[in-house]
């Protein structure tokens, strides 16, 4: 064989690999490493098919539904769309920002027990900036940030 008819081989052979591994990614292989973002009204009306598989729940927080043991760092809510709603169990302290009422969303698996089992938190805020007013000192503007609404 030349060197031109090796060359030739090497190259379909090359081409060859990136295509089966191109397959792989779009047919079988990224959706197992995909995770999808769900409402809980979404998530609950997968039924079975929900359970053990990674997914981002997006909610509120219910108000009065937060428990958390400082100690043991254990946090227990539940996050609601409105129209569903499923208990979450997150180890760990929450971030600063969490509170009742507020938009989260939450990575990790729902179980067969009914429960999410969160591995990361995070809190949705807003994203509006307001420019501090001539003479205003930063710790006031963060005194108007941890306000709950309604105060």
């Amino acid at each position: 064989m030349t060197m031109r008819k090796r060359t030739k081989w090497g190259a379909l052979a090359a081409v060859g690999v990136l295509v089966i591994a191109f397959g792989w990614l779009i047919y079988g292989g990224l959706d197992s490493n995909v995770v999808y973002f769900l409402t809980p009204k979404e998530l609950l009306a997968k039924g079975v098919e929900g359970y053990d598989k990674p997914v981002r729940l997006g909610g509120q927080v219910k108000p009065g539904s937060v428990v958390w043991d400082e100690k043991a760092l254990d946090l227990r809510f539940s996050v609601t769309d409105g129209t569903g709603e499923i208990a979450v169990h997150s180890r760990g302290a929450p971030p600063q920002m969490f509170k009742d009422g507020q938009g989260v969303v939450v990575e990790g698996r729902y179980g067969r027990d009914g429960v999410f089992m969160s591995t990361s938190l995070m809190v949705k805020h807003s994203n509006e900036y307001k420019a501090p007013t001539k003479g205003e000192r930063p710790t006031e503007m963060y005194k108007s940030l941890m306000k709950s609404p309604g105060t």
